[in-house]
């Protein structure tokens, strides 16, 4: 116990190490109890103050900006805090994307989600962590992808709770769409709760287009590729509600067809 808590302490002595060590899919350092592991503040920080509103849309490659990545690695949440990000990944874009979020103030409010296309060679990683510190706040996590050509996704979400953060309510969800024989997705949600009072759920599904869905478009005159086309678009339409702002989801939903009519269809 001793070594591991040495080893701990050692790896968060190196703040971007930390963040990586706390996102791994199978970390180095489980001690099989909660471990109050201190905040990281550096230059890839974004801190939300007590009372403060975030709201932003990250859109990575495409057309629309030049992004490679987030320009934080984690996010630490005050009081009353309400945050809303929301995380585009168009075709051509191969990214490990990490997300650390530490709530530590009283009834703040985080909701994280993305979508990603892949149609080609991609290689596309997600990890993220919401670590509830305090009693009486909400998060919710959204990620909803597909994968097409050759493309490899996966993504590995966590929730932890703290003992003392009863009244917490946290939930995530991934859903992935494999739309050909040569991509792949991967899923693993993980739920680590140290406290009795709270509200959790996780869930994750890899599947495929709904062949009883295209078959009722298609006897209703709707081409298959326009059935499939149209499946996509509704099964991404979850996380584009979460743009609160009327005319940037809909820029962002209008980019988002278009990349699925040029590169997911087969």
């Amino acid at each position: 116990m001793e070594d591991s808590n040495k080893a701990l302490e050692q790896c968060l002595n190196e703040p971007e190490m930390s963040i990586s060590e706390r996102l791994a899919p199978s970390p180095k350092h489980d001690v099989g109890h909660y471990v109050d592991l201190p905040l990281v503040r550096n230059e890839r920080t974004l801190e939300i103050a007590d009372g403060e509103a975030f709201e932003k849309v990250y859109v990575l490659g495409g057309n629309t900006e030049t992004l490679t990545g987030l320009p934080f690695a984690n996010v630490i949440v005050g009081a009353g805090a309400k945050v809303n990000i929301v995380v585009v990944i168009m075709p051509g874009t191969s990214i490990d994307l990490p997300l650390a979020v530490d709530i530590v103030g009283e009834g703040a409010d985080v909701n994280v989600s993305g979508l990603y296309l892949c149609g080609g060679d991609e290689k596309v990683g997600i990890r993220t962590e919401v670590r509830h510190r305090v009693p009486s706040c909400t998060s919710n996590q959204l990620f909803n992808g597909i994968a097409a050509g050759h493309a490899v996704v996966k993504f590995y979400g966590k929730i932890v709770v703290a003992p003392d953060a009863q009244k917490t309510e946290a939930y995530q969800t991934n859903h992935n769409l494999v739309v050909s024989d040569g991509a792949k997705a991967e899923a693993k949600p993980q739920l680590e709760i140290y406290a009795d009072d709270v509200k959790c759920s996780h869930g994750a599904t890899v599947g495929q287009l709904n062949e009883d869905e295209q078959f009722y478009m298609r006897s209703r005159g709707i081409p298959e590729d326009e059935a499939q086309v149209l499946q996509m678009i509704s099964f991404m339409a979850p996380v584009l509600a979460n743009i609160t702002d009327e005319t940037q989801r809909e820029e962002i939903g209008s980019a988002v067809e278009s990349a699925v009519r040029a590169s997911m269809l087969g």
